[in-house]
């Protein structure tokens, strides 16, 4: 140790030279490091979402379910399988052991249910991954002073805003959410069709053989080749109009005419038996910022990409937009960018703070700036040092490794302390300026060596953890490790080689000027004359605290403020769309009312949202579910916490109303997989009827438990059905067979398409729609 120290006095430049590139490649690595509110976190989990039709749940299971269920038990490293079904749409999760390589359990899992994807009745087979950073970084509002045509908005946001952000370093992709789009609806009825002797099927063939472009072959002339193509494509309204689908026999030929097959009939235009309009398909959700209707727009960065930067390169664009869009605005509902920028800001602001009481204590103790000096550049040096070692590990700039360095920020100094008072006090001892430098060093060497041993030795097995917490503290755990060697490093090499050379000039003083505890010693001797007295009073204090501790709440992670809010409604399956908007919009008045100027956004969403990144329930949202996000202004005074218990309230008087509220800081029980509902009793069984009783009767009983609130059933009643049940009888002496009779319902109450047509600049479908039936007017269908 001694001679290590000699030579960082004896070679002051080089040891300065090493310090600079070491601060200088510090630096450089604080650039480049990633910037995300947590790290990297491995959840174990995959998701299998699966869409087939409209089957009822126990058909999903039965088909589909238990044969997957079935496949992923038998993967590598499964700990559990469980699933939920419900109308057309199942999903099931596979939880893997903590240790398990997700890339690998991914690439197996598809590999496994490669089979079960060819399936024709499923509609939709997705694998997806549970993963922080699949979440919208930003989501914005798209808007018009005076337009309020949804498709027109579409077409600006998809083709000018969308392609704008995509372009943007690190940005994945943009979607649209709450838009809607056209069509060319040809509206008929069945009376009309009969009179005519039309089919619904007859006229949609003939729309599409009027609109297409046929190769004819080709002709040679001259050497030339030429192609011929038959074209007949539709490009107005008024070619649909024109359009002869079919012959109206009469009865009597004019007078001087023939009679011929062609004068005993007339031709029928599409004109005459419907009317052909260009408008909007109905939309698959609504979107609406403070009241008024909207594009959401939700931004997703690439894995591992600085999501501060991606913000700001977002931001950036948009204002260049919108100097260029006059009349649109986008605001601004969400900004995960802002959210980490405040939490880190936070955690960066609490360590500088602590830095600077450090120095302004060793300062009131110590009574010299020189000294005081020395000391504090041993902070900021092993702080830039870990930079370093955080780059090369791979680590990211978060709340967790961030309060590492804060952790460590008061004993960085530790071991710079030490060797400084050793140092002074050999050199007030009577040693020189050198000597002092070398020999104090050498002296507390191997203690401050073993003391940081010690420590990292303490933080470091975090890393070796499974689990949730593992995931979470284990770059903490290096962080803390990683400043700790740095601050070791300083104190043996930097700290000597500073005092020699600021004070080598120096003469040998043996005044003291230090502060010195001259009291302590004798208040230690009184204490250790009254030893019983003194061990009572300490086994009293461990009594009291073993007692306290039953009373202090626990949680994963401590609640954090935040202004923003989000409230999600669920209505009873079959609740259509626009019934959904009302219910959302008469929330909107209460929430306007019980907030009033503190609100800041109210951004409401009525349907299946496609910005839910990593939301494992997207997959079961419908027409019947709808959220609102709140976000109050900084210097309000509403309390969010009395805000949710008065819309919880409201929303228990509204029977089949459920509301769901989550806060900012909640993300992180999502994200490692800690989200579900504190206390879950499961009930196992194979009749559902049973199953449901049992349930009922179990809930009931929680009820009365003080202190549960909110229960509730995953058994909860499906959507309204009409069952047609078919004659196969009957249908067979008519000719007819399943598939003819399903597909003529099919057309007949959500419409034929009859393929596309360019419409403003737009590839648009054609579809031909009878009026709305109610249940009595499907017996009368043809």
């Amino acid at each position: 140790m001694k001679k290590l120290v000699q030579f960082a006095v004896d070679y002051p430049v080089t040891v300065l030279m090493v310090t600079l590139a070491v601060v200088l490649l510090g630096w450089i690595s604080y650039d480049k490091l990633g910037v995300d509110l947590f790290p990297d976190l491995n959840n174990p989990r995959l998701y299998v979402e699966i869409r087939a039709g409209e089957r009822p749940p126990e058909e999903m299971e039965k088909r589909f379910v238990k044969n997957i269920e079935s496949l992923a038990i038998r993967q590598r490293g499964v700990v559990q399988v469980f699933s939920e079904c419900r109308t057309g749409r199942a999903r099931l999760t596979v939880e893997y052991a903590w240790n398990k390589d997700m890339d690998e359990a991914y690439l197996d899992l598809q590999k496994a249910l490669g089979s079960v994807s060819q399936d024709r009745d499923i509609e939709e087979l997705n694998i997806t991954r549970h993963d922080p950073n699949s979440a919208p970084v930003m989501q914005l509002a798209f808007t018009h002073d005076n337009i309020t045509d949804m498709n027109r908005l579409r077409v600006v946001a998809e083709n000018y805003i969308r392609n704008e952000l995509v372009r943007l370093d690190g940005i994945a992709g943009v979607e649209l959410s709450g838009e809607e789009e056209g069509e060319v609806v040809i509206s008929t009825n069945e009376y009309l069709l009969r009179s005519f002797g039309l089919t619904l099927d007859g006229v949609g063939q003939r729309i599409e053989s009027f609109n297409r472009i046929v190769s004819g072959g080709s002709v040679t002339e001259m050497g030339m080749q030429y192609i011929v193509k038959g074209e007949s494509l539709l490009r107005s309204l008024d070619d649909f109009r024109s359009i002869i689908v079919g012959y109206k026999p009469v009865k009597k030929v004019p007078v001087g005419q023939e009679e011929t097959a062609t004068a005993t009939r007339v031709p029928i235009f599409l004109g005459e038996v419907a009317d052909i309009s260009f408008r909007n398909k109905r939309p698959e959700s609504i979107a609406r910022i403070n009241g008024q209707r909207c594009i959401g727009l939700s931004v997703y960065k690439e894995t591992r990409f600085n999501t501060v930067k991606a913000v700001e390169q977002v931001n950036k664009r948009l204002k260049e937009m919108e100097a260029s869009l006059t009349g649109y605005h986008i605001l601004r509902v969400n900004d995960q960018g802002a959210y980490i920028s405040s939490a880190i800001g936070e955690v960066k602001n609490t360590a500088l703070l602590g830095i600077v009481l450090a120095i302004l204590i060793l300062f009131l103790f110590l009574r010299r700036v020189g000294v005081t000096l020395i000391i504090s550049l041993a902070i900021p040096v092993s702080i830039i040092a870990t930079f370093n070692l955080m780059y090369f590990g791979g680590l990211t700039l978060n709340i967790m490794t961030l309060g590492g360095l804060a952790l460590g920020a008061g004993m960085l100094v530790d071991n710079a302390i030490v060797v400084m008072e050793n140092i002074f006090r050999n050199n007030e001892a009577g040693l020189g300026v050198r000597e002092a430098a070398v020999t104090g060093t050498a002296q507390v060497g191997g203690a401050i060596t073993a003391s940081t041993l010690t420590t990292i030795v303490v933080f470091l097995p975090i890393v070796y953890m499974h689990g949730a917490s593992g995931e979470l503290f284990k770059d903490e755990a290096w962080t803390v490790a990683f400043s700790l060697l740095s601050s070791l490093f300083v104190a043996i090499f930097l700290i000597p080689m500073l005092y020699y050379y600021i004070f080598r000039n120096r003469p040998v003083k043996k005044t003291h000027y230090s502060v010195k505890f001259s009291g302590y010693a004798a208040f230690l001797e009184r204490v250790l004359r009254r030893r019983w007295p003194v061990t009572a009073a300490a086994v009293i204090l461990v009594a009291a605290a073993l007692l306290v501790l039953p009373r202090l709440g626990m949680e994963f992670m401590p609640p954090a403020g935040s202004r923003a809010l989000v409230m999600k409604m669920t209505l009873p399956e079959g609740t259509t769309l626009e019934r959904t908007s009302a219910a959302l919009r008469n929330m909107e008045a209460v929430i306007r009312e019980m907030t009033g100027d503190d609100l800041e956004v109210l951004y409401t969403h009525a349907g299946r949202e496609k910005g839910t990144g990593g939301d494992v329930q997207a997959v079961f949202m419908g027409e019947n579910n709808g959220s609102i996000r709140i976000v109050l202004k900084k210097e309000a005074r509403t309390d969010v916490d009395a805000l949710v218990r008065s819309l919880g309230a409201i929303a228990g008087g509204i029977p089949g109303m459920k509301l769901d509220f989550s806060r900012e800081e909640t993300a992180l029980r999502s994200i490692l997989g800690t989200g579900e509902d504190p206390v879950v009793v499961e009930v196992q069984g194979e009749d559902p009827v049973v199953l449901q009783h049992l349930a009922g009767e179990v809930a009931a009983r929680m009820r009365e438990v003080p202190g549960i609130y909110n229960i509730k059933t995953s058994l909860e009643e499906g959507a309204p059905e009409l069952e047609v049940v078919i004659d196969r009888l009957r249908a067979g002496l008519y000719d007819l067979d399943v598939a003819t009779v399903t597909a003529t319902l099919r057309n007949k109450l959500t419409g034929r398409e009859s393929g596309s047509v360019e419409m403003e600049g737009e590839m648009e479908p054609i579809v031909m729609r009878l009026p709305p039936m109610d249940r009595k007017a499907l017996a009368d269908i043809v």
